[in-house]
């Protein structure tokens, strides 16, 4: 059976088009008709489903006590946040994305639940995916070194008291990960949970966590099958001070030695790389994705995000679970990239249409979604209707709907979202689950299980001064 939506106007990833219907039948779109006639009702701005191309599917830190943090400490307290059940996490992570107008997601699993065994686990994410209808890359993240700090642990270990030292050991310490382990269970996870929906990929964590026996054997074995690599690169100025320090002759000179640095390479942020290596990643084709509110939170800084551009680097968004109020807003987040990029006075790095449409067939790609995103005949049937009435509440004069959705466009303006067809969200609500039961339970859950993480918590002040010691005095010397 063949669907139509009406557009008073749409956006096919590259260009504008007025009074447009948009017809799609079993997950593919048939035709898209232009200057059809005009009907009543509220006005709609239909644009291709957005991508969140860099999350981890948890929930904000801030609630559990890690704001205004720099990402090294974070990361430690955001033990605090480790899913008491990876269903419900996954499940009410999906949906707030979709809410805003996605239909694409990465998740770069940092923090399995512990709950059951790994491929059980990823079971449980990929069923929060279908039940929400989104499109989702999967990403075990694998770190086989510098659990605390970016080099040895002891330094911190020795400076916290007894009392401390254990439930931190417990926590981070553990033995690392075999490289061939690894790819073992990559190919498990394959096996138990890609689909049409869902794309496995390798997640190294970053390159200051894993080995180099770990990162030359996710480079080969992703040149063998073709398998999609996502990582972290380059987040923070203590992790800019490791790679000079560790790499001399250049740390994405060792990916490319290592082939590593592909096309089918996703790095997140980027925000401390130099120009020589921006070169290197348009040269490879590889894909950065910014998380700029994210970036803000963790006072980890801007990123040359222009200058990537300018410089032919594949540039895609995520929200990376920070998005500026916490709320997975991905309409907001590219509003703030684009702003924050687009240039001084007249100078222009892109127009509107160019960045939104970049974004997501960059996105697209970056999670292994098919195609460029476009809304053109034969495409997948992926698309988010904006209220353009409540964007355009004043209706004084014609105004490009464009321009009104990078000045005012956020999660409430998103009505529906369409993903292979299926309506996800309707009427800005997701329909494959009960959103709002889903989100208190999970709460509930944290709440419950927060006592047992109270040697953590008293342990929490000397391990975040241990930890900035080390990082302002001993590791990284920025």
């Amino acid at each position: 059976m063949t669907e139509a939506t009406f557009a008073t106007s749409l956006f096919n990833g590259s260009e504008l088009v007025a009074n447009a219907s948009l017809h799609h039948q079993d997950g593919v779109i048939d035709a898209v008709l232009v200057d059809q006639p005009a009907i009543s009702g509220p006005r709609r701005l239909v644009i291709p489903a957005l991508v969140n191309a860099h999350d981890h599917a948890r929930p904000s830190m801030t609630s559990f006590g890690a704001a205004n943090l720099p990402l090294e400490t974070w990361i430690l307290r955001s033990a605090l946040g480790t899913p008491p059940d990876p269903y419900l996490a996954a499940a009410v992570s999906l949906a707030r994305s979709a809410r805003s107008g996605c239909g694409a997601m990465m998740v770069h699993y940092t923090r399995p639940s512990g709950t059951m065994p790994i491929v059980a686990e990823a079971r449980q994410i990929a069923k929060a995916a279908a039940d929400v209808g989104i499109r989702i890359a999967f990403a075990l993240a694998v770190r086989d070194q510098n659990p605390l700090v970016y080099g040895e642990s002891a330094a911190v270990l020795d400076a916290l008291p007894a009392e401390a030292r254990q439930p931190v050991e417990d926590l981070f310490v553990r033995p690392p990960t075999r490289p061939s382990d690894y790819l073992d269970l990559i190919d498990e996870i394959d096996a138990a949970i890609a689909g049409p929906l869902v794309d496995v990929q390798f997640g190294p964590a970053g390159v200051q966590w894993c080995s180099p026996a770990l990162l030359e054997a996710i480079a080969e074995r992703s040149a063998t099958t073709g398998r999609r690599v996502h990582m972290h690169m380059l987040e923070t100025i203590y992790q800019r001070a490791w790679a000079d320090r560790t790499f001399p002759g250049g740390i994405m000179r060792y990916l490319k030695e290592i082939g590593l640095l592909s096309e089918r390479l996703t790095l997140a942020h980027c925000v401390h790389a130099r120009p020589d290596e921006l070169d290197m990643i348009a040269e490879s084709g590889a894909t950065i994705v910014t998380n700029f509110s994210s970036n803000l939170h963790l006072h980890s800084g801007l990123g040359p995000i222009a200058e990537a551009h300018r410089r032919g680097c594949a540039i895609a968004v995520g929200v990376d679970g920070a998005a500026l109020d916490e709320d997975d807003d991905v309409i907001r987040e590219m509003r703030l990239v684009q702003l924050a990029h687009d240039g001084l006075g007249f100078r222009r790095n892109w127009s509107r249409a160019e960045f939104l449409g970049l974004a997501i067939r960059n996105g697209r790609r970056a999670t292994g979604a098919p195609g460029s995103g476009e809304l053109v005949a034969g495409a997948q049937a992926d698309f988010t209707v904006i209220d353009l009435d409540y964007l355009d509440r004043d209706a004084i004069m014609p105004v490009d709907p464009l321009d009104l959705l990078f000045a005012r466009g956020n999660i409430d303006c998103v009505r529906d979202v369409v993903v292979a067809g299926r309506c996800i969200v309707r009427d800005g609500e997701p329909t494959g689950i009960d959103f709002t039961a889903l989100q208190a339970e999970l709460r509930q859950m944290f709440r419950s299980h927060l006592p047992g993480f109270r040697k953590m918590q008293a342990a929490w002040p000397a391990l975040a001064d241990a930890t900035a010691h080390w990082f302002e005095h001993v590791g990284c010397g920025c």
